[in-house]
């Protein structure tokens, strides 16, 4: 029987409260999970949407830090940056001033650089270190959903999705995309984020298709803005495989 843990705000168990709560300092309380490695811990911080700090032998890498979501003056300082495309709630200035110094590592693809002004640009299928942590790049980009122009949301060949190594665990940050056909070269994936908003990324049944492709040994859905996510878990009761974490990544 799939493995779900569903980790929504109830009024019913008060004492299971995933939301964020604002201290006294006016910081947020975000979710974490640990996640145990051959080489420490990874702790991944769910701060929303499409953004997650993950902290790794004290390290901080920020993805997509995004400040409509918190006040990033309050958040960790980063010690490096994925962004995965150039749209605002994924490279937002703001955010950055806040958690960047000249030293920072920054990784993004190129319509990112062009915007900030400084960064790795890698492209798809490229790879590299970030902080000591072995990083892939893969594509990220739209065969279904355009818009009435008849461009696709996220076009081929220009935002990053990225595979992050931290012991033996790898992680997959799918960033904004559909199922497309090379995700037949994702392998080995532990740990997955798939986006599901339209119109602009996949509906659950793409998020399916797309988690028995890749066969994460854990699946977490997010940048799901207001799709049900009971339709995903619905859709996946009968897979006994994939263990599918359910965090609060509206």
């Amino acid at each position: 029987m799939i493995r779900i843990i569903l980790l929504f705000l109830a009024c019913l168990a008060p004492i299971v409260v995933f939301a964020p709560a604002a201290h006294a300092n006016g910081n947020l309380a975000f979710a974490q999970d640990i996640i145990a490695t051959s080489d420490g811990d990874l702790k991944i911080t769910f701060i929303g949407h499409g953004s997650l700090i993950l902290t790794f032998k004290e390290k901080v890498i920020h993805v997509d830090p995004y400040s409509k979501l918190a006040d990033y003056n309050l958040l960790p300082k980063a010690d490096a940056v994925l962004i995965t495309h150039q749209h605002q709630d994924h490279l937002d200035l703001a955010a950055l001033a806040a958690i960047i110094d000249s030293d920072t590592d920054i990784v993004l693809n190129a319509k990112s650089a062009e915007i900030l002004g400084r960064g790795r640009i890698l492209n798809n299928w490229q790879s590299t270190e970030l902080i000591g942590i072995p990083v892939e790049v893969v594509p990220a980009y739209n065969l279904v959903h355009k818009r009435d122009t008849g461009e696709a949301y996220h076009p081929k060949g220009e935002g990053n999705g990225y595979i992050l190594t931290f012991g033996d665990k790898r992680i997959y940050i799918a960033g904004d995309t559909e199922n497309y056909p090379e995700m037949t070269e994702i392998n080995n994936i532990d740990i997955a984020f798939l986006p599901m908003n339209l119109p602009y990324t996949m509906t659950p049944e793409m998020v399916k298709a797309a988690a028995l492709v890749i066969k994460p040994k854990t699946l977490y859905p997010y940048h799901f803005s207001d799709t049900d996510t009971n339709k995903l878990l619905e859709l996946m009761k009968d897979n006994q495989e994939i263990e599918i974490k359910i965090r609060n990544m509206q």
